[in-house]
């Protein structure tokens, strides 16, 4: 029956969600604790999924409903899959092009950028975090450390460094995301459906992001929140703090 399927998927991913809420509160404290300090001086929080479905982790913060102003996707065409997805897959393999990135977002000392990709292997993502690193840019990765130990060294997604992202960063918060991604097993399949790593990323982030909101109520600082533009007053509630982020964010 259909209700069965989705049944034990909708258990596998509460079961991956809960695996990151029981593990990941320490790590999300000290990461939401430099984001507030980002925010209350009012600078941008960059974020940056290298790869073709670890882009949708970047906008899932961005210009959102209940999301941080201060955040600021980069939102390059190289690996999104409006371009193409193999085109995007063979962009997210190219050493030096994360570089790029990083170099054309003009990032440099004082900044901070979160660096998102489901398995934390692929050598734009680790380009990325080593060019932030040598410019002065704080960073903190979101990946799954399982994917990325358990991924053999020779694989053709890695970086020539063989680096995995969560070695690479300041700080870290683990998605837990398994080998492959998918995790349903149906009769009649030849390889596994039920992809998890949009639901763990999304639920991390977000998670960040409202302790990051938690913590600057705690020091007495308003932060700056989305509403969503069709909600009853939406436009006016945004429009208290437009002027404050056009310019400044790339992509708004």
């Amino acid at each position: 029956m259909a209700e069965t399927v989705a049944a034990e998927y909708l258990t596998r991913v509460t079961t991956l969600l809960h695996s990151i809420l029981d593990s990941q509160a320490p790590a999300v404290d000290e990461a939401a604790a430099v984001v507030a300090d980002q925010v209350a001086a009012d600078r941008l929080v960059h974020v940056y999924g290298p790869g073709g479905h670890s882009n949708l982790a970047s906008q899932e913060v961005f210009f959102r409903a209940g999301g941080l102003m201060h955040v600021s996707a980069i939102l390059d065409e190289g690996t999104l899959l409006s371009g193409g997805a193999l085109r995007s897959m063979a962009m997210e393999r190219t050493p030096g092009y994360g570089r790029v990135v990083i170099r054309s977002a003009r990032l440099g000392e004082g900044d901070l950028l979160v660096l998102v990709n489901a398995y934390g292997i692929n050598a734009a993502l680790i380009d990325a975090a080593l060019e932030a690193r040598e410019r002065g840019v704080r960073t903190i990765g979101v990946s799954s450390r399982q994917h990325a130990e358990d991924t053999s060294a020779d694989h053709p997604a890695r970086h020539p460094s063989r680096a995995d992202l969560h070695d690479v960063v300041d700080l870290h918060l683990d998605t837990k995301v398994p080998v492959g991604d998918a995790v349903m097993e149906l009769p009649g399949a030849l390889e596994r459906t039920g992809a998890v790593s949009t639901f763990a990323n999304a639920f991390t982030l977000n998670w960040l992001m409202m302790r990051t909101i938690e913590l600057l109520g705690e020091r007495g600082v308003e932060a700056p929140i989305w509403r969503s533009g069709n909600a009853p007053g939406g436009d006016e509630a945004n429009a208290r703090f437009i002027e404050r982020f056009t310019g400044r964010v790339r992509w708004l």
